[in-house]
């Protein structure tokens, strides 16, 4: 019997292939890809890593998506869909709880890429910026009309977009804990929020005394300064080395006689914003008494940090994934000791929650402060600051 020819048993090979082939190679690849992007940071992220969660090669990556930014703008659109398809299936006029369930839902089950949103949709296109801040839009929309029915008056969608914050909070950090029990809190957290008052009567009743903000004394702080506005406005990766030094009034040579690296400032950066939380946490709970008190004070000193050092305290959390782990370990430690500091207060409060559950309740409401202030544009005043504190104790059950 003659041997088939080359041809043939290359379309052979070819059909056995894509036998092999999942029907769902596409949504892996999606799925894999955003969890990368939000390990890694949109530019620390590669084709080969994505590649390496699915278990193919980069070649075959290729054949679905022509580039990263292609496989990174289809990541952007998968949760928010998934979230617009779970409300379209919420009748209108249905109760709160049953329009945050269903956000709920979607989000804790894309929590590992989730991460995508927060920080790394700057690196999208303006075109499809703006396309899936409409969709966020829509989403808004749908809980804020829900929030005013059940908590008049309105309020220009403040809580709604802090309510969303204390769910996306899931995204954002490691705490293990079990999905439904993770739904369970954020659902609730997201519900105190909605009802939380975020126009309080006195506006300084939380007055915080923060550390003054460095002031440059030495050729490495000014590079510092003059680092950090540019990493928030436009992203670490796409500073360069000649900006910050123009921005100094040196050459770009000069920069390495105060830093190794690029990569050493933005460590510096990141150092600087956990010191200055860490020292006004010392400041504000030195004299505090009673856990409820502490809580309180907790809430409005990192409101007060937000709004007092945001683009110090953007960079901090955008870029922390693209340092090194050496550079990196510093940082998370002090973090941790931050969080540790909260957990401990909080359970004092709310006796029920374990470890684990009074950390999610906790980046719940850093997620509130973080979609407030967005919100209300980072505009410092003594009322934006008591209202956004307000929707932060209240994500915390206060």
């Amino acid at each position: 019997m003659a041997s088939a020819s080359p041809s043939a048993r290359s379309a052979e090979t070819a059909d056995r292939t894509a036998a092999a082939r999942p029907r769902n190679r596409r949504q892996l690849i999606v799925e894999a890809a955003g969890r990368v992007f939000s390990e890694r940071g949109y530019h620390s992220a590669s084709m080969e890593h994505v590649a390496a969660g699915v278990g193919i090669s980069a070649a075959a990556l290729y054949r679905h998506f022509p580039n990263k930014y292609a496989l990174f703008a289809e990541c952007a659109d998968v949760m928010v869909d998934g979230l617009v398809a779970a409300l379209d299936e919420v009748p209108p006029g249905a109760a709160l709880t049953d329009v945050l369930t269903a956000v709920t839902r979607i989000t804790v089950a894309h929590r590992a890429s989730g991460g995508v949103y927060r920080w790394e949709a700057r690196y999208l296109s303006r075109e499809d910026r703006h396309r899936l801040a409409a969709k966020f839009g829509h989403l808004v929309e749908r809980v804020d009309d829900a929030v005013r029915r059940e908590h008049p008056p309105a309020d220009d969608q403040l809580r709604a977009t802090a309510a969303l914050g204390a769910i996306g909070s899931i995204t954002m950090h490691h705490t293990s804990i079990a999905q439904r029990r993770a739904e369970e809190l954020l659902l609730a957290s997201a519900a105190g929020v909605a009802a939380s008052d975020p126009a309080p009567g006195r506006p300084d009743a939380h007055r915080i005394d923060l550390p003054a903000r460095p002031v440059p004394r030495t050729r490495r702080a000014e590079i510092l300064a003059a680092a950090i506005p540019l990493f928030a406005r436009h992203g670490f990766t796409s500073v360069t080395n000649g900006q910050i030094a123009e921005a100094v009034g040196l050459t770009p040579s000069a920069l390495y006689r105060h830093y190794p690296g690029k990569i050493d400032i933005l460590a510096a950066a990141c150092l600087q914003a956990a010191g200055l939380l860490a020292q006004g946490v010392e400041r504000n709970l030195h004299e505090v008494t009673g856990p409820y008190e502490s809580v309180v004070a907790l809430a409005a000193t990192y409101v007060a940090y937000s709004f007092e050092y945001t683009e110090l305290n953007s960079v901090a959390e955008a870029e922390l994934a693209g340092l090194p782990a050496a550079l990196r370990r510093p940082v998370v430690l002090a973090q941790r000791e931050h969080i540790a500091v909260w957990e401990q207060e909080l359970r004092l409060v709310r006796p029920e929650l374990d470890p684990r559950q009074a950390r999610v309740l906790v980046h719940a409401g850093y997620g509130v402060v973080v979609e407030a202030g967005r919100r209300l544009r980072w505009r410092d005043s003594p009322g934006h600051r008591a209202a956004v504190t307000a929707l932060m104790l209240g994500a915390l059950g206060l």
